[in-house]
C-alpha cells in the first residue's frame, strides 16, 4: 500500500464535471493498493493515519492529530502511486493491484476510516477524476510498506 496524504484546508473530487466529494480542513489521501495488501494493512493504516500529529497546536508545533481538529478525510483512489520508471520513459504500473482486489481494498479504507473520522468523502474508483485541494503548509506525508506501515 502506498498513501500520499496532504493536510489541506479544502479539497473536493469532481467526476464528469459534478463533484462527488468536497472537505474542509483535513487531509487529501491518495491511496495506491498492490495485490499484498490485506484489510489488516487497511486498518493499520487508517489507524496510523488517524494518530499522526500533523496539525499545528497554539504555539505552532506540531502536535495534534486529525482528530484533535475535528478534521476531515476525502480518499481517492490513484493506481499511479505504482509507476515504475525505471526503465524509459513510459511507466510500468505492474507494481499496482489487480482492480477487483484493489477496488475492494479502497472501498474497505473508506468504509473503516468512517469508524475514526468526522467525515470521510470519496472519489470513484477507476473514474477519471479532477481533484482540488488548497494543501495547508504545504505538507505532505507519504506512508508505504517500510515506511509507516
Amino acid at each position: 500500500m502506498k498513501i500520499v496524504i496532504q493536510r489541506v484546508t479544502n479539497a473536493s473530487v469532481e467526476v464528469n464535471g459534478e463533484t462527488i466529494g468536497s472537505i474542509g480542513r483535513g487531509f487529501l489521501i491518495l491511496l495506491g493498493v498492490s495485490n499484498d495488501d490485506t484489510k489488516e494493512k487497511v486498518e493499520k493504516a487508517v489507524q496510523k493515519i488517524f494518530k499522526l500529529r500533523i496539525f499545528s497546536d497554539e504555539n505552532r508545533k506540531t502536535n495534534l492529530s486529525i482528530g484533535d481538529v475535528d478534521g476531515e478525510v476525502l480518499v481517492v483512489s490513484q493506481f499511479t502511486l505504482y509507476a515504475d520508471c525505471r526503465k524509459g520513459n513510459r511507466p510500468s504500473f505492474i507494481g499496482a493491484g489487480a482492480p477487483d482486489h484493489a477496488d475492494s481494498l479502497y472501498e474497505y479504507f473508506i468504509e473503516y476510516s468512517k469508524k475514526y473520522f468526522a467525515k470521510v468523502e470519496h472519489g470513484v474508483f477507476g473514474a477519471d477524476m479532477k481533484v482540488s485541494l488548497i494543501n495547508d503548509g504545504p505538507f505532505t506525508v507519504v506512508i508505504e510498506d517500510g515506511n509507516g506501515l
